[in-house]
């Protein structure tokens, strides 16, 4: 992912794309390069997710891990 990379801004790129292919505005090529263009990017934000998910897995492991104060 490039290093400004952004979920939201990834996810509106993707919604952008879909109402172009719905609305009929692109040409057949033109469609099959813009949807694999959303299917790299939905890959990108499952990778973020993933990643997120992870992490958060990890601080809630931690947590339950520390022993309670007496």
């Amino acid at each position: 992912m490039p290093p400004n990379w952004t979920y939201e801004a990834t996810v509106a790129e993707i919604e952008i794309i879909i109402n172009q292919i719905e609305r009929g505005e692109l040409d057949l090529a033109d469609v099959f390069d813009q949807f694999a263009r959303a299917v790299e990017r939905l890959r990108q934000c499952e990778t973020f997710l993933t990643r997120q998910q992870q992490q958060v897995d990890l601080l809630i492991e931690t947590l339950l891990d520390e022993p309670e104060p007496f």
